[in-house]
Parts: structure tokens; sequence; C-alpha cells
């Protein structure tokens, strides 16, 4: 979907069709869930968390949910449960027409907590 730049979440949320909206506040309820204290904002033109650095962006399309970046880790269970929502360029795709997986969605943001949090502290210990 071609969205205007939009200030907000919720704003983004409200520019989105009503089937979509109830999906995204989902997402955005689970991220923060799995990353409490994660400042939103408007980040591409897309809804995005950010602690450490960027957690996730997440974006409605015609006819899928994306959500960037991809992970740099995780176990080989998790990336095989993600090959299945592959796109190009290593994001995910949540198609409309299928149950969306919000338990993998704040999963996928966990991890990324976590490779945040060490990116972080390698960053800071490398400044001393």
């Amino acid at each position: 979907m071609n969205k205007p730049a939009l200030k907000d979440i919720d704003a983004y949320i409200a520019a989105c069709p009503p089937s979509v909206r109830p999906i995204l506040a989902k997402i955005r309820a689970v991220a923060r869930k799995a990353a409490p204290g994660a400042e939103e904002k408007i980040s591409y033109r897309m809804p995005a968390l950010f602690r450490d650095g960027v957690l996730i962006y997440f974006a409605a399309f015609k006819g899928h949910i994306g959500l960037y970046p991809p992970l740099r880790t995780g176990s080989a269970k998790l990336q095989k449960r993600l090959a299945a929502y592959a796109g190009p360029k290593g994001n995910l795709r949540f198609p409309l027409d299928a149950p969306i997986p919000y338990t993998l969605i704040g999963e996928i943001v966990r991890v990324r907590a976590k490779e945040n949090r060490v990116a972080a502290k390698a960053r800071k210990n490398k400044t001393r």
C-alpha cells in the first residue's frame, strides 16, 4: 500500500484498510510485549520499534504484511520456521490470506533485542 508520510504508528494503522488494522495493532502489541520499553516511531515510512538500534519495521502491503530486517542469528529451528515466510533480501512476508504467526513475530523481536544488546555492549566496550 502506498502510504503518505505519517507522524506515528497510530496514524499509520488508521490509514490502512479496516481489515488490516487489527493485524497491525496485534503485531504492535506482540512486539511491545517482547521488547518492553522499545521506542516506537515511523522510519522509512513504516512503523518501527527501536531499542539499542532497530528491532523491527512492519508494514501493510496489498497482499501481505512485511517484517524487516532479517535476523542475523537465531536457532536453526527458528530459521527453519522463518523460511516459509522468506521474501527478497531476507525480509519476511506474512500473507493476509493466512493466519499471521504472532508467536513467531514475538520470538523475532526477542532475538533482535538480544542481537542489539550484544552489539551495543560490544560498541561500548570498543570505545573504552
